[in-house]
């Protein structure tokens, strides 16, 4: 901010001004360091003291640019912090209403509540792909922590009125991630009352609360210390398994590969076919690893199995080849 920088040179101006007035009066009145200090400080304020010895013909000329100086830089400096803190105001208010618009305007979005280790992290990966999402926190501090291309809201998530702010009702997905469980079960039934086909992930601390969750009407429930306990498990147990998944994912290393789900549109020309007779694996050089139809899953489907309209693939691949089978699962039959 520009009127910062002008304040510090004004401050650094006003400093060397009271030093030439300290050796100025030393000098020409031969008074003490102390006694000019004394002198500079009750000019420059205005106060109005007398004189701390009696001004020679030279010492009042001298005073009199102290004067003339001194007050010009205090009333510049006073007007530089007011014009700051104007720019500071308005720029905050000009940033949370263009916030607002940006919020108010999204769709197929996902909504994280709580800005804490675990929303941070779903936010780093969100932004990643990238996915539209917006964050509801209830700690300024922590909002002012998070990243400034992000959308960010201060309000309590377990409120009707903060989640119709975030466009919950244009939402894709909500993530009930605050710290205390008895929060998430608040935001978990205050979303499901508003968006029942909504989505919504909940985390939970203790295991007791998984069960609440589900009741509340949470799709799924994600424990953070049971997850870490599981991965530490299969680092004993399963270690290359677990080194494949990671580097598939993208957790570490770099294996050119990504596990993406695809969706088969009706329109599409592998709607209909075989697994074999769609030649994904074969043209693509995708594998598909699952075919999930509704609520069922199939794994590791043989190439007579059928690729129907509103499949979803699970498909891994390089990136290159997983975009051109979602390009092909929306194309029409040519």
């Amino acid at each position: 901010m520009r009127a910062l920088r002008n304040i510090k040179i004004l401050i650094a101006a006003m400093l060397v001004l009271m030093v030439a007035g300290m050796a100025g009066f030393h000098f020409v009145e031969g008074w003490t360091w102390f006694d000019g200090f004394y002198m500079v400080l009750t000019t420059i304020t205005t106060i109005g003291y007398q004189e701390v010895h009696p001004l020679s013909h030279a010492g009042r000329i001298f005073n009199t640019l102290v004067i003339i100086s001194g007050v010009g830089l205090l009333f510049l400096i006073i007007g530089t912090l007011t014009q700051a803190l104007l720019e500071f105001e308005l720029g905050n208010l000009y940033g949370r209403r263009k916030m607002e618009r940006e919020i108010g305007k999204l769709s197929g979005h996902y909504i994280l509540c709580g800005a804490g280790r675990v929303g941070r992290s779903a936010a780093r990966a969100l932004a990643r792909e990238p996915a539209p999402f917006v964050i509801i926190e209830n700690s300024e501090a922590k909002l002012q922590a998070l990243d400034p291309g992000w959308l960010t809201m201060l309000g309590d998530a377990t409120q009707e009125k903060v989640l119709r702010a975030a466009n919950i009702t244009q939402a894709r997905g909500l993530v009930a991630a605050t710290t205390t469980d008895a929060t998430n079960i608040y935001i978990v039934l205050t979303a499901r009352s508003i968006c029942p086909g909504l989505r919504i992930i909940a985390r939970a601390s203790e295991e007791v609360a998984e069960k609440h969750l589900l009741t509340a009407g949470a799709d799924s429930v994600m424990s953070p210390y049971s997850f870490a306990g599981h991965r530490i498990a299969q680092s004993f147990l399963r270690p290359a398994v677990l080194d494949f998944l990671d580097i598939a994912t993208g957790r570490q290393g770099h294996l050119g590969l990504e596990i993406e789900e695809v969706f088969i549109d009706p329109a599409s020309s592998v709607a209909g076919t075989t697994i074999g007779g769609s030649k994904i694996r074969q043209e693509l050089g995708v594998i598909v690893l699952a075919i999930k139809r509704n609520a069922d899953m199939v794994f590791n489907p043989a190439p007579d199995d059928r690729i129907e309209p509103g499949d979803c693939l699970i498909a891994m691949g390089e990136p290159a080849s997983l975009r051109r089978l979602e390009e092909t699962a929306r194309s029409a039959r040519g």
